[in-house]
C-alpha cells in the first residue's frame, strides 16, 4: 500500500513560507485557530506559543498548507534558527507546460521568488527560482 507524503520546509519564517508555496501551487494556508484554541484550553499549549498571523491565530515555530482538493502533498514548515547556506538536496519541479513557463516563472516572481538560472540542456526549457528564503525550484 502506498504510503501519503508530507514535504517539510527548515524555514526562519514559517508563516510567510507557506504564504508563498500556498499562492505557488494554488494551495491553502491552513488555519490552525480552533486546534489551538483547543490546546490552549486543555493546557497543552502555552500563550507565548502562539501568534495572531492571517486573520487567526497560529503557532510560533510553525505553518503548512495544503492542496484543497487533497491530491498533492501537504508542505510543512518548521522555524530553524539557521538560515540556507548551500545549494538544496531535494527541490520542487512545478511542471506549468511549455507555453506558460515564462508567465508561471513571472508571477512567482511578482509575489516574491527571485530568478536563479535557465537551462534547456535535458530537453524541457526550465527556469529556476529561488523561494523567498533561497530554496531553489524549478519551473517547467
Amino acid at each position: 500500500m502506498a504510503m501519503t507524503v508530507q514535504i517539510t520546509f527548515d524555514c526562519v519564517d514559517p508563516h510567510k513560507q507557506a504564504r508563498f508555496w500556498a499562492m505557488a501551487l494554488g494551495y491553502q494556508k491552513e488555519d490552525h485557530t480552533n486546534f489551538i484554541a483547543g490546546l490552549l484550553a486543555e493546557g497543552a499549549l502555552q500563550p507565548s506559543d502562539v501568534i495572531e498571523v492571517d486573520g487567526g491565530r497560529g503557532f510560533v515555530e510553525v505553518s503548512a498548507c495544503r492542496d484543497p482538493a487533497g491530491l498533492g502533498p501537504r508542505l510543512y514548515f518548521q522555524r530553524v534558527e539557521e538560515s540556507k547556506v548551500v545549494k538544496n538536496r531535494v527541490h520542487l519541479d512545478l511542471h506549468a507546460g511549455h507555453e506558460r513557463v515564462k508567465a508561471e516563472a513571472a508571477r512567482l516572481i511578482e509575489h516574491g521568488a527571485t530568478m536563479a538560472w535557465t537551462s534547456d540542456d535535458r530537453g524541457a526549457y526550465t527556469i529556476t527560482l529561488r523561494d523567498p528564503e533561497g530554496n531553489e525550484f524549478c519551473v517547467d
